[in-house]
C-alpha cells in the first residue's frame, strides 16, 4: 500500500510517502532560494519521494521563524522558487510549499515577534506584542497573497503551517491563547482565525489542494488533546481543507515523549473525528513500519529525519517490499536486484 496512488482534488500522488517541511536555515535576509535549496529539493524527487512540501515559507519578513527562511511576501522571491518547483515535478515527485508565521516564535532580530497574547515561549524569547484584530486581518491577507504567488510558481498544494507553537498554533492552544475577544475565550474563538486562513487561501487558490499541518497534542497539562483539535477542526474544516498533516507539540518548550510511530495514534484519531485524510508520522525509519502505518488507515506517511540521512529511501523501500519502481536511467546500474 505504501507505493499505492493516492489523490486529493487536484492532486494524485504516485505513492505515500511525504517529505514534511523541514527548515534548513540557508536562505539570507532576503528569503531568496538559492543553489541549495535547488539540490536539497530535487534530490529528493530523484529519490522517489511522492509528495514533497517545502520547508516554513514566511508570509512576512517578521514571519519567518529566522533571518534565514525562506519567503514568499513578494515578487522577487517567485523566479528561484520556480526553478525549484520544475526540478522536483520533472523528476517525478508532486510539490506543495507551507506557508507560515512565527508569530512568537520569531527570532528575526530587526523585527518586533508578535502573538494572540503578550506571553513569550520561553525566558529565552522577546515578549511579543498582543495583535490587534487589524492586525490579524492584514495576517491573513498576507497568506493569501503569498498562496496567490505560490499557483503563480506551480506548486501543486499550499500547506498552512498551524503547528509547533507558531502564529496559528499558537492562537489555537489555550496555554498561548488568553484572549477574550471573538479571537480567544473558546474553541470556536481559537479556531477562528485558522478558520480565516483557510477560507482566504481557498478563495485565492481555488483549484489547489489545501494541506492543514496542526500539533494534535501539546503535550503539556490544560493544553490542546487531539479530541479537542478534532472540536476546532469541524468548526472550520468546511472552509477548504482536503488534508491533514498531523504533529503534536512545541507550542510551550515541553517534550513529547517521543518514539518510533509515536504520533500515528493521533493522526489515527484525527482521521476518523474530522473524516478527512490525514498524513501521519514521528521517527519512522523502516520500510516495513512505513507500510503498516498506510494499513492502520494513515493515508500518507512523513519520514524526516530519514529523508535527511536517506534521500533516496523510497527506492529502497520499495525493493523490500517487493515493489517494481521506474528508476532514473543513469542510476539504473544501482538498482536493487
Amino acid at each position: 500500500m505504501l507505493f499505492s496512488p493516492f489523490t486529493a482534488k487536484s492532486l494524485t500522488l504516485k505513492n505515500r510517502i511525504v517529505m514534511p517541511p523541514m527548515c534548513t536555515y540557508s536562505a539570507g535576509r532576503d528569503g531568496l532560494a538559492n543553489d541549495w535549496h535547488y539540490i536539497h529539493y530535487a534530490t529528493r524527487a530523484v529519490g522517489g519521494v511522492g509528495l514533497i512540501i517545502q520547508e516554513a515559507t514566511g508570509v512576512e519578513d517578521g514571519g519567518r521563524i529566522t533571518a534565514r527562511d525562506l519567503g514568499l511576501w513578494h515578487d522577487g522571491q517567485l523566479e528561484p522558487l520556480a526553478r525549484i518547483v520544475a526540478a522536483v515535478r520533472q523528476y517525478g515527485a508532486k510539490i506543495a510549499i507551507q506557508l507560515n508565521h512565527a508569530g512568537r516564535k520569531s527570532e528575526v532580530e530587526y523585527l518586533e515577534p508578535v502573538a494572540p497574547s503578550p506571553i513569550p515561549f520561553s525566558d529565552k524569547y522577546r515578549t511579543p506584542h498582543e495583535l490587534t484584530a487589524a492586525a490579524i486581518a492584514a495576517i491573513v491577507g498576507r497568506f493569501a497573497a503569498a498562496a496567490r504567488r505560490a499557483a503563480a510558481v506551480g506548486y501543486d498544494a499550499v500547506e498552512i503551517h498551524a503547528a509547533h507553537g507558531y502564529l496559528i498554533s499558537q492562537f489555537l492552544s489555550p496555554l498561548s491563547n488568553k484572549r477574550d475577544d471573538d479571537y480567544g475565550g473558546s474553541p470556536a474563538g481559537r479556531a477562528r482565525l485558522l478558520g480565516e486562513v483557510v477560507a482566504a487561501v481557498r478563495a485565492a487558490v481555488p483549484a489547489l489542494p489545501i494541506i492543514v499541518r496542526v500539533s494534535a497534542s501539546d503535550w503539556e497539562p490544560g493544553g490542546n488533546t487531539p479530541e479537542a483539535m478534532a472540536e476546532m477542526l469541524n468548526l472550520v474544516k468546511g472552509q477548504g481543507i482536503d488534508l491533514l498533516h498531523v504533529s503534536s507539540g512545541a507550542v510551550t518548550p515541553a517534550v513529547p515523549r517521543a518514539f518510533p510511530g509515536y504520533q500515528i495514534p493521533f493522526a489515527l484519531t484525527l482521521k476518523e473525528k474530522t473524516g478527512l485524510p490525514v498524513i501521519g508520522g514521528g521517527l519512522i525509519t523502516d520500510p516495513i513500519q512505513a507500510e503498516q502505518v498506510v494499513k492502520t488507515g494513515v493515508d500518507l506517511v512523513f519520514l524526516g529525519r530519514e529523508l535527511l540521512r536517506s534521500p533516496y529511501w523510497p527506492r529502497k523501500a520499495a525493493f523490500v517490499l517487493g515493489e517494481e519502481t521506474d528508476w532514473p536511467e543513469p542510476y539504473l546500474r544501482g538498482k536493487f536486484l
